[in-house]
């Protein structure tokens, strides 16, 4: 691939590698956080306490994050085809990437959550405070550097995901790198599609850490 082709088609995969990360993030945002949030509640001496209901939050959570993400791609063919009408492309590729981020980043909400001390929690219920308003007042905003570093991470792992996604013809950065820096045995074009990765989550992982470290200090 000369420079003439390679420019646009760097700038279009890259393009679709970020409309793949930043939905599925948002969407792993929306439907993680709160799975991690109860994940914490229905367990014992939580603010809802449900053993049997924590199982089996925990069962599926812990099979979501078992499996290797191009198996989940690849299983969920089907799922993916009746949400978007297709199994490939970049809009297809936002279903089994935040299917696969969801677990993930509800345990690291979880591990957050439990790094907010009790006495806080139990001072708020002692004021008064209902089951969501300890959530919402209390257990996020104290969370808060742990839950920016754990989005931080999961993006980062999204970035690596996309870039899989690509061995199936989900677009973005990894398809490039496989269609021409691969199957073409074009070395330049392989190169450059792995230090733009690399800058990327460089990028992603520095500014997450920024935000985080701002929040812990407030």
């Amino acid at each position: 691939m000369n420079a003439d082709e390679l420019l646009p088609a760097l700038v279009q995969a890259t393009g679709e590698t970020a409309q793949m990360v930043f939905w599925s993030a948002l969407l792993t945002l929306v439907l993680g956080l709160p799975l991690g949030v109860l994940l914490v509640a229905t367990d014992r001496g939580g603010l809802l306490p449900a053993p049997a209901a924590k199982a089996v939050l925990g069962g599926v959570v812990n099979v979501g994050r078992s499996l290797p993400f191009i198996v989940l791609m690849v299983a969920i063919l089907p799922f993916t085809r009746l949400v978007t009408g297709t199994t490939i492309g970049t809009v297809a590729a936002i279903v089994p990437l935040t299917l696969g981020a969801v677990p993930f980043y509800a345990r690291l909400v979880e591990t957050a959550l439990r790094g907010v001390e009790r006495e806080v929690v139990e001072a708020a219920q002692a004021m008064g405070a209902g089951r969501v308003r300890v959530v919402a007042r209390v257990l996020l905003p104290e969370a808060l550097p742990g839950l920016v570093a754990g989005l931080t991470v999961t993006v980062v792992a999204l970035i690596g995901y996309s870039a899989m996604a690509g061995a199936i013809g989900g677009g973005g950065l990894g398809d490039l790198a496989i269609r021409y820096g691969y199957q073409r045995f074009d070395t330049a074009v392989m190169v450059i599609t792995v230090v733009l990765l690399v800058v990327v989550v460089q990028l992603v992982q520095s500014l997450g850490d920024l935000v985080a470290r701002r929040l812990s200090h407030k």
